[in-house]
């Protein structure tokens, strides 16, 4: 056990010599045994115990049988409390995940005040195939095929090499002591009825699923490789970035094989699920502004592409100049008017323009454009409405969404950032101070 401990950690890079690691530590076997090996091997390294108050007495009892193993070994220990039920109630979560996070919180608290390399974790050989039979079942596709990684940025999985059977009969041979956690013989959480039922009752049909398994995984890990480049390859010629929005050529898009899974893999990174790809195909053939949400995202159908945007909140706030010197602040920018000579005053920024004074009526209101919005184009004797206007430019639908207008007497002066109204442009031989409006 202790050379195939120092193998895999030296093989998967884990830890230098020199390395702080934070061992999370329940009291159990596995996080018994990897306390004992990083004794045995000399590593730098600190415990956190959490007490989740889930389990009365024996949660007390996990608690004391850490503290005296640290303080027989003079480890330093971190303990923290957690009112896990009322939490979990409160953000209306399982009390499986609720205890997850709060633990994972805290632990890189604790990897950042304290400068900890890594967060170490006794996750082992058999909880890497629970989890990868969970993934299959849950549908999370080639990437849960990879399991649990032994290094996944500032956390590390030391015994993923070892079974279960391997790490208590090394506890055995060595009199390791430890607790037992009585839950782990329920079925109350998903992973316990995978282990405890599931996984025995496959046993029975398969002898040797256990290695079957581990087998499995480490070429799903290859796979998984292969298949990420090529789905990179993919996308790269796909999607293009346009500002904040990512634009999907739909007549690409259609020609590529194995759509569903190109789609998925797109829309899987804005929290899309993948009942939602036939959705995304429906797009494809739909008429512009059709759109689809994710809890964070929105997919919109504008002409021939797909655009994929965060769901940000609208400002629909009016906002008022009150004078030719005055400014208001909107979200992060801010809308400004000065008076300027017209002779000194030129500019070809889409974020200022330069106004008749005359023309113009105070206060000045700035809003978001609205449907049946018009004004007269600069140059252009007929007016236009916005949204024909806004298709000629081919804005997209949250592109026009977050378009201001400034207004002067219920006349549009400004549409912000693209073009200003013909009836108030700044004459010929203008002499006169001219309006600076600027959104900055």
């Amino acid at each position: 056990m202790i050379e195939r401990f120092k193998k895999y950690v030296t093989t998967n890079n884990l830890f230098e010599s020199n390395s702080k690691i934070l061992l999370a530590m329940s009291g159990g076997v596995d996080s018994v045994v990897l306390f004992h090996l990083f004794l045995m091997n000399g590593v730098n390294f600190e415990v956190a115990h959490c007490n989740f108050n889930l389990r009365g007495a024996e949660s007390v009892r996990d608690e004391n049988f850490v503290k005296d193993l640290c303080q027989t070994h003079q480890v330093q220990l971190h303990l923290k409390y957690f009112d896990t039920l009322d939490i979990a109630k409160i953000q209306k979560k399982s009390i499986e995940e609720t205890a997850r996070n709060l633990r994972y919180d805290w632990f890189f608290k604790l990897l950042s005040e304290h400068k900890f390399n890594s967060i170490a974790t006794a996750h082992h050989a058999n909880d890497n195939i629970e989890t990868v039979l969970m993934n299959i079942f849950r549908g999370t596709g080639m990437l849960g095929l990879k399991g649990i990684l032994a290094k996944q940025k500032h956390i590390i999985r030391p015994l993923l090499f070892a079974k279960k059977t391997e790490i208590e009969d090394f506890a055995q041979q060595n009199n390791f002591e430890f607790v037992f956690d009585s839950s782990n013989a329920t079925v109350d959480y998903t992973r316990n009825f995978f282990r405890n039922e599931l996984i025995p009752a496959i046993e029975k049909v398969y002898t040797g699923v256990e290695q079957n398994m581990l087998n499995n995984i480490d070429r799903w890990k290859d796979m998984t490789e292969l298949y990420n480049e090529k789905i990179a390859e993919i996308k790269s010629k796909l999607l293009e970035v346009k500002g904040n929005e990512i634009g999907i050529a739909c007549l690409k898009l259609v020609k590529v094989k194995q759509q569903s899974t190109i789609i998925y893999e797109i829309i899987k990174e804005y929290n899309f699920t993948a009942q939602q790809v036939p959705e995304v195909q429906k797009l494809l053939n739909s008429g512009s502004g059709k759109f689809i949400l994710s809890t964070t995202h929105r997919i919109l159908k504008n002409r021939n592409w797909l655009i994929i945007s965060e769901n940000a909140a609208v400002d629909n706030s009016i906002y008022l100049l009150e004078d030719a010197n005055s400014s208001v602040l909107i979200g992060e920018n801010t809308m400004k008017t000065t008076l300027v000579n017209a002779s000194k005053f030129f500019t070809d920024d889409a974020n200022s323009c330069t106004l008749h004074v005359a023309a113009i009526e105070f206060p000045l209101i700035v809003r978001r454009y609205k449907t049946g919005d018009y004004f007269y184009p600069l140059g252009m004797r007929k007016k236009k409405k916005l949204s024909k206007f806004f298709g000629d430019l081919k804005l997209s639908l949250s592109q026009k969404e977050n378009v201001w207008v400034v207004e002067s007497n219920k006349k549009i002066v400004w549409v912000v950032g693209y073009r200003i109204d013909d009836r108030f442009k700044v004459l010929e031989n203008t002499s006169e101070d001219v309006l600076k409006l600027s959104f900055t």
